[in-house]
C-alpha cells in the first residue's frame, strides 16, 4: 500500500497535467494504482478493516491465558478441546495486539553522572583457553561512569578477598575513587537486604572507609542500572579474547592489563572523546587514595606437620625443619604465601594454583630438606621391624624415601607386623620389594591373600556319638 507521501505526489502530478503513464514511470508504480489513487479523491491512505477470527473468543481467551499461565501452547490445545481450531501463530499475533499476557514494554532511561560521582563494579563468566586448556574465568570489572575508564582481571574464583585485592588494584589504576561504588547486590559485598536496603559485610564496609567511599546496589532485576559496567563485557569477550593465546592466568591479566590502557586511549565517536580525555576532567573530582596502602592478605593458623611442611588449599609450602609441630601464621596474598613466626618472614612462596596437591620448597630449602630426609629420628616401631627380618628392614629404608607422613606409615606396617602371620607378611614384602611397592594398603592385599584360608583356620567340633 502506498503511504501518504507517494499518494500526495500522484496528486500533485495530476494537476500538472501529467499522464497517467508518464506519473507512473516517474514514481515506479504501476499506471492501474495510480488510476485507483486518482479514482479515490483523496490523498489519506485508506484504513483497511480485517475482521480479526479470534475477536469472538477474547474472553475465552484471556481466561484461557490466566488458566495456563501465559503457555499460549496449551492455550491454543485448550481451544482446540473445545472445537475452536485457531493456528498458534494467529493466536500469538492476537494476543500481541490486545495485550494478553504481554507486559508492556517501558522506555529505558538514562542516567548522568557527575565527575567523581559513581563507580561501578561487576563480575562475569568467561571461558578462556589457557595454556590449551578451556577454563572458567570470572573476569571483574570497575568502570568510572563520567569518563567510561575501565579496569579489568580474571581470576579463577571470585570472593571477597579476591574483591578487595581487585578493587584496591582498580583504584590505583585510577589513582582515586569515586564517591560511590555500584554493585548488583553480589553476596561477595552485601551481608543482607537488597537495593537501598543492601547493608555490606563489616569487613567489605572497612574496606570501603580506608579508601573514602560508599556501597550501593541497585534493584533486584533493574540490569539498566549498572549499564557502565555490564556494557564492555560484551567488549572483552568479543575483542580481547579474540586472537589471542595466553600462557598462564598470570599472562591472560597482563595483557588483559594493556588491552584496557589501549582501549581507555581509543577515541569514542559517541563521546565524542576518548575515555583518557575524559579522565583527566574527572580526575579532580576523585577521592584521593589513602597515604598508606596495606597489602591485601588473607591471614590462617597453620601448624607445621613432621615434614616441616604447612597446608593451604591443598598445596603444601614448606617452612623449616626447626619449627615442626609449632603453630605459625600464614599470609596469603593473591601472587604470594609468607610464613611468619613470632612477628618473622621465616619463608615466601609463590602462591599455586587451589587443588594442585604438590609441594612447594624453595631453592634455598633444598638443601635442608634433604639432610632432614635423611637425619629423621628413628621411631621405637621401626627398631623393632628392622629387627625382625632384613625384608622388613628394606621396605622402611623404602618408606623413609618416600614422600609423606614418614611416621604414619610406620606406625601401619608395625601394627600389620602385629596382626598378621609373619612369615606371609614378609613373603607379600619380598614380592613387594621385587617391583619397587612402597603402597602399604596393596601390601596388606597380599598379605590376606597369601593367608587366605589359613588365618583364623579353626578346628571343627566333633559330634558326641553318646546319646
Amino acid at each position: 500500500m502506498l503511504d501518504v507521501d507517494v499518494r500526495a505526489a500522484v496528486f500533485l502530478l495530476a494537476e500538472k497535467g501529467h499522464s497517467v503513464r508518464y506519473i507512473a514511470r516517474l514514481l515506479k508504480i504501476s499506471r492501474t494504482t495510480v488510476a485507483m489513487v486518482l479514482g479515490s479523491q483523496s490523498a489519506i491512505v485508506p484504513v483497511v478493516a480485517r475482521r480479526e477470527t479470534c475477536l469472538e473468543y477474547l474472553d475465552r481467551i484471556r481466561a484461557l491465558n490466566a488458566l495456563c499461565k501465559g503457555n499460549l501452547v496449551r492455550v491454543c490445545e485448550k481451544l482446540a478441546d473445545d472445537g475452536v481450531n485457531i493456528p498458534y501463530a494467529t493466536l500469538t499475533g492476537f494476543c500481541r495486539r490486545h495485550k494478553i499476557g504481554v507486559e508492556p514494554k517501558k522506555p529505558s532511561g538514562s542516567y548522568h553522572f557527575a565527575p567523581g560521582q559513581e563507580m561501578q563494579h561487576d563480575t562475569s563468566p568467561h571461558r578462556v583457553t589457557i595454556a590449551g586448556v578451556v577454563r572458567l574465568v570470572q573476569c571483574a570489572s570497575l568502570v568510572l561512569c563520567y569518563s567510561r575508564m575501565q579496569y579489568a582481571q580474571c581470576y579463577l574464583r571470585f570472593t571477597r578477598f579476591i574483591c578487595k585485592v581487585f578493587l584496591t588494584e582498580g583504584m590505583v589504576f585510577f589513582d582515586g575513587a569515586a564517591e560511590t561504588c555500584m554493585i548488583d547486590n553480589t553476596h561477595v559485598v552485601v551481608a543482607y537486604g537488597t537495593g537501598p536496603d543492601m547493608v555490606p559485610a563489616p569487613e567489605m564496609a572497612a574496606f570501603a572507609e580506608r579508601f573514602n567511599f560508599k556501597w550501593a546496589a541497585h534493584e533486584k532485576g533493574d540490569a539498566n542500572r549498572s549499564a557502565r559496567v555490564e556494557g564492555p563485557f560484551w567488549h572483552i569477550e568479543s575483542n580481547f579474547y579474540s586472537g589471542r593465546t595466553f600462557a598462564s592466568l598470570d599472562d591472560l591479566n597482563e595483557q588483559l592489563r594493556a588491552w584496557c590502557v589501549r582501549n581507555n586511549a581509543t577515541f569514542k565517536r559517541t563521546l565524542h572523546a576518548s575515555h583518557v580525555e575524559l579522565y583527566a576532567a574527572e580526575k579532580a573530582s576523585l577521592r584521593p587514595l589513602p597515604p598508606y596502602i596495606p597489602e591485601v592478605y588473607c591471614l590462617h593458623q597453620r601448624e607445621v606437620d613432621d615434614r616441616a611442611f604447612i597446608s593451604l588449599h591443598r598445596n603444601h609450602y614448606y617452612v623449616a625443619a626447626a619449627l615442626i609441630d609449632e603453630k605459625v601464621e600464614v599470609r596469603e596474598s593473591v601472587s604470594e604465601v609468607r610464613i611468619v613466626f613470632h612477628h618473622q618472614v621465616i619463608a615466601t612462596h609463590r602462591r599455586l594454583e587451589d587443588g594442585l596437591d604438590v609441594d612447594s620448597v624453595l631453592p634455598e630449602q633444598e638443601a635442608e630438606r634433604r639432610r632432614l630426609r635423611q637425619e629423621r629420628p628413628m621411631l621405637a616401631e621401626e627398631d623393632t621391624l628392622r629387627a625382625a627380618a632384613p625384608e622388613l628392614a628394606a621396605l622402611v629404608d623404602l618408606l623413609r624415601g618416600a614422600s609423606g607422613r614418614i611416621s604414619d606409615r610406620i606406625r601401619r606396617l608395625h601394627a600389620m607386623y602385629l596382626e598378621y602371620p609373619t612369615e606371609p607378611l614378609i613373603t607379600s614384602v619380598r614380592v613387594a620389594l621385587t617391583y619397587g611397592l612402597c603402597d602399604l594398603g596393596r601390601i596388606e592385599r597380599i598379605v590376606l591373600r597369601n593367608i587366605a584360608g589359613d588365618y583364623f583356620n579353626l578346628p571343627i567340633p566333633k559330634e558326641d556319638p553318646t546319646p
